[in-house]
């Protein structure tokens, strides 16, 4: 070598770079595109600029009488929509004329009264390419005078009011306004101003004549209602417009929300194929009352129904059919959709029985569920006591036997070792007799209950509350097991301090919070006497605890007679409420309660 080399480049140096180079190119093509964009856009307002100018002008050369929209007020030759093409673009065109009552000489139902409102008119053209992805429209306007005085109209004017659910005005809110009784039909499409109001000066005269509908993208809709055989009294009827009259309509719209209705069991597990019914407030129609929003509907295979686009409202939500009751909802119904937002409703559902009470309990003020209140129906056998924000599960009847690994009939359990009856009388649990005697001692597992979820556990009850005192102390023993798992190796059987050989003696007794979020849960339940003469009796052991799909302010009572029966309501803190009630089939009652 005589010391010379030659120095290539690396690859990293060549990819750099490209790197760079591509940076550089890819920012000239994209400055170049906006520019080209830019100018394009330019030119094609220049153009709908130089269209609407040439339109307009053939505004200004016609008669005064002639100036208008075909089938509009005022009524005209102009199209209210047309399309025309210039170098190969098809472009849009909107035209509105509206009479204008100008100040200078009174306004209609002012002071002066101006007689003949319509001093002139303004008309205003607005222009879009239907396929230029343009986003606002080019508008121009003019406006045209009589050339003569005016004289005295016989006509009146509609002023249309569109506010939302505060009362503040909509802006840009579309008015379909039609009059088929006219000659010609009038036909309007107008949008609100400003002050969300549409102003129609110089209106034909026609009794319920004016047929209204208000919309806006995004929004609910409000409408006039012709009456009907099946309605034959809407609440809001054609306008009348007078002679020399102002004739004033307000229309109520807002955003619409979406509302997701979930059909779920007591212990939160998703009920498919379930159907609910669900009414508004609003109402469209009186004598026989006709609801905006009315109908029945079925949940899909996952227990959901959604719904979109819905109106704000108070909605109304029950159980449709013989084979589920609505046991509560969450929130509780009537549940209240705000404008523009998405709600979700759980109905949580109970196998159907003949005779049930839905009791919802307010504070009376604020109108809020109340938690922590102690409801209890009494009557011709039947006293039960509820708290509200507790769910339950329970079990009345053993009568069906042993054998059921899940809890699926309400009448059947796990297993007993032989010395229980379970039907005498009807479904009640008691010790075996043999001739005349009582064996001394029996137990039995129940099934598992499938709480739908991790639940935390609150109190274990069972009745009668006292047994017969020959049969001792503490004759009726319980225990309970929980798990996560459905089917786990193992169910450990535990007393109230966690340990296996401990019972719950006493009713009402707090249940260990060893088992809070667990979802599973059997128990397991001991008779026993002393004097084998006597026997202890089992009638009802239920559960409670709280979850997600436990209803606020709300408790359930079912299975019992029809019948008079006295309800007492109760909370720490507020006046307790007393009185009573004649029930026969599936009821709801709400209670309010004041602070005390």
């Amino acid at each position: 070598m005589n010391g010379k080399f030659i120095r290539g480049f690396a690859l990293l140096e060549v990819v750099v770079a490209t790197a760079v180079f591509l940076l550089f190119a890819l920012g000239v093509y994209g400055g170049t595109q906006l520019i080209f964009k830019i100018v394009y856009q330019s030119r094609m307002r220049i153009l709908e600029t130089s269209i609407l100018s040439e339109e307009l002008e053939v505004v200004r050369n016609l008669k005064f009488d002639e100036v208008g929209v075909v089938g509009g007020i005022p009524d005209g030759v102009l199209e209210h929509e047309k399309t025309v093409t210039r170098n190969n673009t098809i472009f849009n065109i909107t035209t509105t004329v509206r009479n204008i009552d100008d100040p200078f000489d009174g306004i209609i139902g002012g002071t002066p009264n101006d007689t003949a409102p319509a001093d002139y008119k303004l008309a205003e053209m607005s222009i879009i390419c239907s396929n230029c992805n343009q986003q606002e429209p080019v508008i121009l306007s003019t406006l045209v005078s009589p050339k003569n005085f005016e004289g005295e109209s016989d006509n009146g004017a509609l002023f249309v009011h569109v506010f939302d659910m505060n009362g503040l005005p909509v802006v840009g809110a579309n008015i379909h306004i039609e009059n088929t009784n006219a000659e010609p039909d009038i036909i309007i499409n107008e949008v609100t101003d400003n002050d969300g109001m549409l102003r129609v000066i110089d209106t034909p005269t026609g009794t319920f004549s004016y047929n209204i509908t208000v919309s806006k993208s995004g929004y609910s809709s409000d409408y006039t209602i012709s009456p009907t055989s099946q309605n034959p009294y809407p609440t809001k009827l054609p306008s009348t417009v007078a002679s020399q009259y102002i004739t004033e309509i307000n229309f109520s719209i807002d955003h619409t929300g979406n509302m997701l209705v979930k059909t779920l069991s007591p212990s939160c597990s998703a009920l498919a194929s379930k159907t609910f019914s669900i009414y508004g407030n609003k109402i469209i129609g009186v004598d026989p009352t006709i609801y905006k929003f009315d109908g029945s509907h079925i949940t899909d295979g996952s227990g959901e129904k959604n719904f979109v686009n819905m109106e704000w409202d108070h909605y109304y939500l029950s159980a449709s059919g013989t084979a589920y009751d609505l046991a509560g909802s969450i929130p509780m119904s009537p549940v209240h959709l705000t404008p523009g937002l998405s709600q979700d409703v759980s109905l949580i559902l109970r196998a159907h029985t003949d005779n049930s009470l839905l009791v919802k309990v307010k504070d009376a003020g604020t109108g809020l569920p109340l938690s922590d209140v102690f409801a209890r129906l009494t009557g011709t056998g039947y006293d039960e006591s509820l708290s509200t924000d507790l769910g339950y599960t329970r079990q009345t009847d053993w009568s069906g036997g042993g054998g059921q690994s899940d809890f699926i009939n309400e009448n059947q359990y796990f297993i007993d070792n032989g010395n229980l009856e379970t039907d005498s009388p009807d479904g009640d649990l008691k010790l075996k007799k043999v001739s005349s005697r009582y064996l001394t001692s029996g137990w039995l597992e129940s099934s598992t209950f499938d709480l739908g979820a991790g639940v935390n556990f609150r109190n274990i009850i069972w009745e009668p509350l006292a047994q017969p005192e020959d049969t001792g102390v503490n004759s009726i023993l319980f225990q309970i097991a929980t798990d996560n798992s459905p089917n786990p190796a193992s169910w450990e059987f535990i007393g109230p301090d966690g340990a296996s050989t401990t019972f719950y003696t006493t009713t009402s007794t707090l249940i260990y919070n060893g088992h809070n979020g667990r979802r599973y849960m059997r128990y397991r339940v001991y008779l026993s006497t002393e004097d084998d003469r006597y026997t202890p009796m089992l009638s009802e052991a239920a559960f409670t605890f709280t979850n997600n799909c436990t209803p606020p302010g709300q408790v359930f009572f079912y299975g019992f007679s029809s019948g008079n029966y006295n309800l007492e309501v109760s909370r720490s803190g507020y006046s307790s409420s007393s009185g009573p009630l004649d029930i026969s089939g599936n009821m709801d009652v709400v209670v309010n309660l004041s602070p005390s």
